[in-house]
C-alpha cells in the first residue's frame, strides 16, 4: 500500500524541513511513502475564506485518485493514542487498498466537498499547531506507528 501526505503551502523554515525529510527517510523502510507539497493560491487577499476553501478543495481532490481512502487531518477529527493510531494504520493495511491518502489543509480547514470525500478525519491534538508543525508531527506519529507495529524499541509506555 502506497501512503501519502498532501499538504498546501511549502514549508518555510529549514530546520523543520530538515526534520520532516529525516521522518520521510525512515518512512521508507516500513511503506511506500510519498509526501506531495500542494502550491499555495495565489492572490488571497482577494478571496474570502469560503472561496479560498473550496479552490484549495479542488487543488487537493484532483491530486486523489477516485480508489484511494481519503483521511483528513483536521481538529475536530477523532483523537489517538499512538498505540491506537498504529492499530488504525494496522486495521488500513489489512484492507488491501492500494492508496491511502492524509490530508492538511489550508489555513481555513476544507471544503464541504473534500469534507464529504473524506472517509474520516483524524485529530492530532486539541490544540492548535501551525500548518507547518502539523506535517512534522504526523509523519513523526506515523512512523512512532510503525515502528510500534514491527514491536521495534522507538515507542515507550
Amino acid at each position: 500500500m502506497q501512503i501519502k501526505l498532501l499538504a498546501v503551502g511549502k514549508t518555510d523554515h529549514k530546520a523543520l524541513k530538515s526534520l520532516i525529510e529525516d521522518y520521510v527517510k525512515r518512512l521508507s523502510h516500513y511503506c511506500r511513502f510519498e509526501f506531495e507539497i500542494l502550491p499555495d493560491l495565489k492572490n488571497t487577499k482577494n478571496l474570502d475564506q469560503n472561496t479560498q476553501k473550496i479552490k484549495e478543495g479542488e487543488l487537493i481532490l484532483s491530486k486523489i485518485n477516485t480508489s484511494s481512502t481519503l483521511i483528513l487531518l483536521d481538529e475536530k477529527g477523532k483523537s489517538f493514542t499512538s498505540v491506537k493510531f498504529s492499530q488504525f494504520i494496522q486495521k488500513q493495511l489489512n484492507t488491501g487498498m492500494k492508496e491511502l491518502v492524509f490530508v492538511i489543509g489550508g489555513p481555513y480547514g476544507f471544503s464541504e466537498v473534500v469534507y464529504q470525500r473524506a472517509k474520516q478525519k483524524i485529530a492530532l491534538s486539541e490544540m492548535t499547531f501551525s500548518h507547518q508543525m502539523i506535517r512534522l508531527f504526523f509523519v513523526e506519529q506515523l512512523y512512532r506507528a510503525f515502528t510500534i507495529l514491527k514491536n521495534e524499541p522507538y515507542h515507550h509506555e
